[in-house]
């Protein structure tokens, strides 16, 4: 199973289902990860958390807690 928090900068994935509890889930729909999404990593924080990502034309940062319940296809 490929999950969000394991791609590096200049590697993407398409969004696949996200596994999390509701609220975040919610979060997550709102900011565009839903199913089907392309989504590209373009940088990591020196110590490896957080990472930003680019998401239909925004640029989103995430934990490595929240995008490992992102599973890629």
């Amino acid at each position: 199973m490929r999950t969000l928090s394991i791609l590096n900068p200049d590697e993407c994935g398409v969004v696949k289902t996200v596994t999390c509890e509701q609220s975040m889930k919610r979060r997550l729909y709102d900011l565009g990860i839903v199913p089907g999404t392309k989504i590209t990593c373009i940088y990591r924080a020196p110590l490896g958390d957080p990472k930003a990502y680019f998401v239909r034309g925004a640029l989103i940062a995430l934990r490595s807690d929240d995008s490992s319940n992102i599973i890629l296809e």
